[in-house]
Protein backbone atom coordinates (compact mmCIF):
# COMPACT_ATOMS: atom_id res chain seq x y z
CA UNK A 1 0.00 0.00 0.00
CA UNK A 2 2.76 2.07 1.42
CA UNK A 3 4.74 1.53 -2.14
CA UNK A 4 2.11 2.33 -4.35
CA UNK A 5 0.90 5.51 -2.91
CA UNK A 6 4.90 6.44 -2.90
CA UNK A 7 4.92 5.25 -6.59
CA UNK A 8 2.05 7.61 -7.60
CA UNK A 9 3.56 10.57 -5.73
CA UNK A 10 6.78 9.78 -7.26
CA UNK A 11 5.77 9.95 -10.53
CA UNK A 12 3.25 12.87 -10.28
CA UNK A 13 6.28 14.98 -8.74
CA UNK A 14 8.53 13.98 -11.39
CA UNK A 15 6.16 15.07 -14.95
CA UNK A 16 5.41 17.92 -12.70
CA UNK A 17 9.46 18.85 -12.07
CA UNK A 18 9.93 18.10 -15.80
CA UNK A 19 7.09 20.73 -16.62
CA UNK A 20 7.79 23.31 -14.07
CA UNK A 21 11.77 23.02 -15.44
CA UNK A 22 10.21 23.46 -18.93
CA UNK A 23 8.58 26.73 -18.26
CA UNK A 24 11.14 28.44 -16.67
CA UNK A 25 12.85 31.34 -18.73
CA UNK A 26 16.71 31.03 -19.46
CA UNK A 27 18.74 33.54 -20.45
CA UNK A 28 17.60 32.39 -23.99
CA UNK A 29 14.05 32.25 -23.68
CA UNK A 30 14.21 28.68 -23.70
CA UNK A 31 10.67 27.11 -23.37
CA UNK A 32 9.27 29.09 -21.11
CA UNK A 33 8.57 31.97 -23.72
CA UNK A 34 7.26 29.36 -25.93
CA UNK A 35 4.67 28.66 -23.73
CA UNK A 36 3.96 32.20 -22.57
CA UNK A 37 6.95 33.46 -20.97
CA UNK A 38 5.60 37.04 -22.06
CA UNK A 39 2.05 36.47 -20.97
CA UNK A 40 3.28 35.21 -16.97
CA UNK A 41 5.52 38.65 -17.12
CA UNK A 42 2.32 40.79 -17.35
CA UNK A 43 1.05 38.89 -14.41
CA UNK A 44 3.31 38.18 -12.03
CA UNK A 45 5.48 40.92 -13.22
CA UNK A 46 9.11 40.91 -14.29
CA UNK A 47 10.47 38.70 -11.28
CA UNK A 48 7.26 37.08 -9.86
CA UNK A 49 6.70 34.22 -12.30
CA UNK A 50 10.60 33.19 -11.38
CA UNK A 51 10.42 33.64 -8.04
CA UNK A 52 7.09 31.03 -8.38
CA UNK A 53 8.91 28.49 -10.71
CA UNK A 54 12.13 28.62 -9.00
CA UNK A 55 10.55 27.39 -5.98
CA UNK A 56 8.34 24.92 -7.03
CA UNK A 57 11.07 23.58 -8.73
CA UNK A 58 13.03 22.85 -5.74
CA UNK A 59 10.16 21.66 -3.92
CA UNK A 60 9.92 19.05 -6.48
CA UNK A 61 13.22 18.18 -6.42
CA UNK A 62 13.45 17.70 -2.51
CA UNK A 63 9.86 15.70 -2.95
CA UNK A 64 11.80 13.62 -5.81
CA UNK A 65 14.37 12.74 -3.83
CA UNK A 66 12.42 11.68 -0.89
CA UNK A 67 10.34 9.81 -2.48
CA UNK A 68 13.47 8.20 -4.52
CA UNK A 69 15.25 7.38 -0.87
CA UNK A 70 12.27 5.89 0.23
CA UNK A 71 11.41 3.58 -2.77
CA UNK A 72 14.85 2.66 -2.54
CA UNK A 73 15.49 1.92 0.97
CA UNK A 74 11.42 0.19 0.54
CA UNK A 75 12.51 -1.99 -1.99
CA UNK A 76 15.72 -3.35 -0.32
CA UNK A 77 13.92 -3.78 2.78
CA UNK A 78 12.84 -7.11 1.16
CA UNK A 79 16.32 -8.04 0.11
CA UNK A 80 17.13 -7.74 4.09
CA UNK A 81 14.05 -10.16 4.98
CA UNK A 82 14.76 -12.88 2.09
CA UNK A 83 19.23 -12.80 3.10
CA UNK A 84 17.98 -12.89 7.24
CA UNK A 85 15.51 -16.06 6.25
CA UNK A 86 18.22 -17.63 4.18
CA UNK A 87 20.56 -17.48 7.33
CA UNK A 88 17.65 -18.80 9.68
CA UNK A 89 17.65 -21.96 7.54
CA UNK A 90 21.31 -22.53 7.02
CA UNK A 91 21.15 -22.22 10.73
CA UNK A 92 18.92 -24.97 11.25
CA UNK A 93 20.65 -27.30 8.88
CA UNK A 94 17.85 -26.62 5.81
CA UNK A 95 20.20 -24.52 3.41
CA UNK A 96 22.52 -27.56 2.73
CA UNK A 97 22.11 -27.91 -0.85
CA UNK A 98 25.20 -25.42 -1.84
CA UNK A 99 27.61 -27.17 1.24
CA UNK A 100 30.38 -29.74 -0.32
CA UNK A 101 30.17 -33.14 1.13
CA UNK A 102 33.51 -34.73 1.91
CA UNK A 103 33.75 -38.15 -0.14
CA UNK A 104 34.74 -41.15 1.54
CA UNK A 105 38.20 -42.84 1.14
CA UNK A 106 38.21 -45.79 -0.39
CA UNK A 107 39.72 -49.11 1.44
CA UNK A 108 41.71 -50.40 -1.55
CA UNK A 109 41.94 -49.53 -5.14
CA UNK A 110 40.67 -52.85 -6.89
CA UNK A 111 37.96 -55.24 -5.62
CA UNK A 112 38.97 -58.89 -3.54
CA UNK A 113 39.39 -61.16 -6.01
CA UNK A 114 40.88 -59.44 -8.62
CA UNK A 115 44.19 -59.96 -9.54
CA UNK A 116 46.91 -57.67 -7.99
CA UNK A 117 44.27 -56.98 -5.00
CA UNK A 118 46.44 -58.79 -2.78
CA UNK A 119 49.96 -56.86 -3.58
CA UNK A 120 51.20 -59.72 -6.15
Amino acid sequence: MVITLLDIVHIFVCCFLMFVVLLQQGKGGGMGAAFGGGATQQVFGGRGAGNILTRATAVCAAIFMLTSVSLAYLSSSGDRAMKQRIVEEQRKGKGNEGTRIRAKPKASAAPEGAPGADGK
